[in-house]
């Protein structure tokens, strides 16, 4: 056999080996095609083993019954599969996708849900206190939202918690860079950043530290006046804490002076 014989033959083999596979995985029958249902399921069906695939059928629920209760749900199924991959593009595509869900359909009962897992995508991103922490910022900023826009939702209460860890997290960050400002004599970015702290996350949960570290720059900075409400603050409202004993001695010495 010549060799444009053999082209011929193994043409045609690729060809029925292409159409053979094609047509074991046809899915899309007219019966599936016409049904918002039938579409949704075959994307929860790849939900977690291939995410494209999923979006791809899900994608066809919006587009042929946007009005359809399945395409509310093919919507948040959508932004679920970037959200559960987790990576830094995969989250901002979530966002996205929980944002639209959210325009479309403001009155849903899952539009909290949307605006919850908005502030999750930032939340699983946020660093350590000593790092940045721009993504804590805007996870607080979209927790807030859930608390504002669905009070009386179950996310409402899980977001307040979530509140409370972002603000602790600021909060952290903050008393870190004071305290490396004091230690390095820099008394006014020191109380700039510790002051912040006492305004802006009252409920820190280690404000006796920032009391001592305020009240104890003014006190350096030649500033006695102003270091002594918080070194009183610190003695009254922390007494068992171990900068209450220092408070306590500060306190003494600028007792002993004042006689002097």
């Amino acid at each position: 056999m010549n060799k444009n014989g053999l082209l011929l033959i193994f043409t045609i083999i690729f060809v029925i080996t292409s159409f053979n596979c094609g047509k074991k995985d046809t899915e899309l029958t007219p019966e599936v095609a016409s049904s918002d249902e039938a579409l949704f399921k075959l994307g929860e069906k790849y939900q977690k083993k291939d995410p494209e695939k999923a979006r791809l059928y899900f994608r066809q629920v919006i587009d042929s019954f946007p009005k359809s209760f399945y395409a509310q749900q093919a919507k948040l199924a959508i932004a679920d599969t970037y959200f559960r991959k987790g990576d830094e593009g995969s989250m901002i595509l979530a966002s996205s996708e929980y944002r639209e869900f959210i325009q479309l359909f403001p009155y849903s009962p899952r539009a909290a849900y949307a605006q919850y897992q908005i502030g999750m995508a930032y939340y699983k991103k946020v660093l350590k206190p000593g790092r940045d922490q721009t993504k804590t910022r805007q996870a607080l900023a979209e927790f807030k939202k859930v608390i504002t826009n669905y009070p009386l939702s179950e996310e409402a209460k899980t977001a307040q918690e979530k509140i409370e860890d972002c603000e602790e997290r600021l909060a952290e960050h903050n008393s870190e860079i004071g305290r490396f400002y004091y230690k390095r004599s820099a008394f006014q970015a020191a109380t700039d950043r510790l002051t912040e702290i006492i305004t802006t996350f009252p409920n820190y949960s280690k404000m006796d530290e920032v009391y001592f570290y305020l009240a104890d720059s003014y006190f350096k900075w030649n500033k006695v006046d102003q270091s002594i409400p918080y070194f009183t603050k610190l003695i009254t409202d922390f007494p068992k804490s171990k900068y209450a004993e220092k408070a306590q001695k500060k306190m003494s010495e600028i007792n002993k002076n004042t006689e002097d």
